[in-house]
């Protein structure tokens, strides 16, 4: 019995990392990619307006 409490860990182990992989990949595109895009949008959007604002002293 010893060899089943030294295997189920590491099985139990690929079993969840498995099912983590193949939820991700089931979650790219469709519906949640439209808005995943335009969240990234906006967050890169607000970067670059933030970044290209000029400066009150200075130059």
């Amino acid at each position: 019995m010893d060899y089943v409490s030294a295997l189920l860990p590491p099985v139990v182990m690929a079993i969840a990392f498995t099912a983590v992989i193949v939820t991700m990949i089931k979650s790219q595109g469709g519906a949640n990619k439209a808005k995943e895009d335009a969240a990234v949008d906006a967050v890169l959007k607000s970067a670059e307006s933030a970044r290209q604002e000029p400066k009150a002293h200075g130059v």
